[in-house]
């Protein structure tokens, strides 16, 4: 699920990420990646991939939910859910957890 949050300041995306329970897991090319874990092993877990556009006081967000590991080595296959009712739930979590004080 694609969505983008305008904030009066965006600061540390990792600090700002803690506040939404996100783990940060690696930054690509000015592309970050976190997740929040739902269960003890790890999965299913919200994944988050984003870009901030810090001139315009943007993140633009990139939402999934992983619900297994990946079966295959070295690749990034995964049984993803993208706009189910819980994914559309937790964008709104988010969205709470990032603009109220």
């Amino acid at each position: 699920m694609h969505f983008s949050l305008k904030l009066k300041t965006i600061g540390n995306l990792i600090t700002l990420m803690r506040k939404a329970g996100y783990l940060f897991l690696e930054e690509k090319e000015g592309e970050y990646s976190f997740i929040r874990p739902l269960e003890r092993s790890g999965y299913p877990r919200f994944h988050i991939y984003l870009k901030a556009k810090p001139e315009l006081n943007e993140i633009e967000f990139n939402l999934h939910l992983d619900q297994k590991r990946p079966v295959y080595n070295n690749t990034k296959a995964h049984s993803g859910e993208y706009d189910s009712e819980i994914v559309k739930k937790e964008k709104e979590r988010i969205e709470k957890a990032l603009t109220e004080p």
